[in-house]
């Protein structure tokens, strides 16, 4: 049995209001056209998740809501600029087959590189932009049974490349 994650870093947010709290801050424009080209991309590859954990911030709610997931979050404080020593034992507790994980940088880029095996061939993967996202499977029947440096990767794209096509 297979495990799948979708780990997706949020899509790109707005400065405008230097004044907003980090937590509060919202996407740009180009922030919600990328939220929506991932969701179309994960729809096209089939990659459809039957758990989302996401950062409680308003860009990532923002970009969970641009993908047009057709199932409940759970928004959790626990992922809010957390790294992988949080993101591990939260991932350890889904009961889902396919969960996406939703959160920031630099704390995703680390968790996707410590997850794979092998990394995938793209320039972006080591400072994953906004809205990078990498799918990864795992052979485990329980996410509490994963482990570091054990996952396949299937997938890893940017919003850039699919905005492009």
């Amino acid at each position: 049995m297979t495990k799948t994650l979708i780990l997706m870093r949020h899509a790109k947010s707005s400065w405008d209001a230097p004044a907003t709290s980090d937590h509060a801050r919202p996407l740009n424009g180009r922030g919600r056209r990328s939220a929506k080209a991932l969701g179309d991309w994960m729809r096209a590859q089939g990659w459809i998740p039957d758990q989302v954990l996401c950062s409680s911030s308003a860009r990532t709610r923002e970009t969970f809501a641009g993908l047009k997931v057709p199932l409940a979050g759970e928004f959790t404080d626990d992922l809010f600029h957390a790294g992988p020593e949080q993101m591990l034992p939260l991932l350890a507790r889904a009961s889902g087959q396919t969960v996406l994980l939703l959160g920031h940088n630099p704390g995703i880029a680390e968790f996707a590189e410590q997850l794979v095996s092998s990394k995938p061939d793209h320039a972006r993967f080591f400072d994953y932009p906004t809205g990078a996202t990498l799918v990864v499977s795992f052979d485990i029947d329980d996410w509490n049974r994963l482990r570091p440096g054990t996952g396949n990767v299937l997938d890893f794209t940017v919003p850039r490349d699919l905005m492009n096509r």
